[in-house]
């Protein structure tokens, strides 16, 4: 795909959404790490029922500690994965809290320190919540990557060192947020809504849907 193309899918998906926002309920930094270390192979929605009761409690390193892991699994026990969830999120907030004065820290160095933190949730955190213009490559954007010929790769941090080199600036902080939500809605796993789609006369995938 050359780069006029790419200019223009952004373009357009600059124009249909100007200031796309995560899916995610959180008010802090904290509650951003949290909801996204639970969202891990999990809905958002199943996290923002989850997160909604548990920040009504603890919403603070220091109340999460408190509540203990056994405290922690009762609020997200209806999330995959919880007790290994809940086992990293209580480590991290008793790092944030020894390590770091109980804030989350603004560094991918540090933040991929943290149990239960990768390259990608590392990559969200640093976007969302300090602005940062790194690009989170999830199951979606990895396929619609590959899908449309956006940036092609054989794994995610090949596609994610692609998008970065080939996405202009004044796109690339609001970029992951545009083909995620085009990868949950409209150029889904099974069977893309190619007629749906305001990019489909510019990708590249040739076995469009009618």
């Amino acid at each position: 795909m050359n780069s006029q193309k790419r200019h223009e899918i952004f373009t357009r998906f600059q124009s249909a959404n100007p200031h796309p926002a995560p899916e995610l309920i959180y008010r802090t930094p904290f509650e951003l790490l949290v909801a996204v270390v639970l969202s891990a192979q999990a809905t958002d929605k199943s996290v923002n029922l989850a997160t909604r009761k548990l920040f009504e409690v603890a919403d603070t390193p220091q109340k999460i500690l408190a509540l203990g892991q056994d405290g922690l699994e009762f609020y997200v026990k209806s999330i995959g994965l919880y007790k290994s969830k809940s086992r990293h999120l209580i480590e991290t907030c008793r790092l944030l809290l020894e390590q770091h004065g109980g804030e989350v820290p603004h560094t991918r160095e540090q933040l991929e320190k943290l149990p239960g933190v990768g390259r990608k949730t590392a990559s969200v955190i640093l976007n969302i919540a300090f602005g940062e213009p790194t690009i989170a490559v999830d199951t979606h954007i990895f396929r619609i990557s590959n899908r449309t010929g956006i940036a092609p790769g054989k794994n995610v941090l090949e596609v994610e060192m692609k998008l970065v080199k080939f996405i202009e600036p004044q796109f690339r902080h609001d970029a992951h947020h545009w083909l995620i939500l085009h990868g949950r809605y409209i150029c889904k796993a099974r069977k893309p809504e190619c007629p749906r789609c305001l990019i489909s006369d510019l990708c590249e995938y040739t076995d469009k849907t009618i």
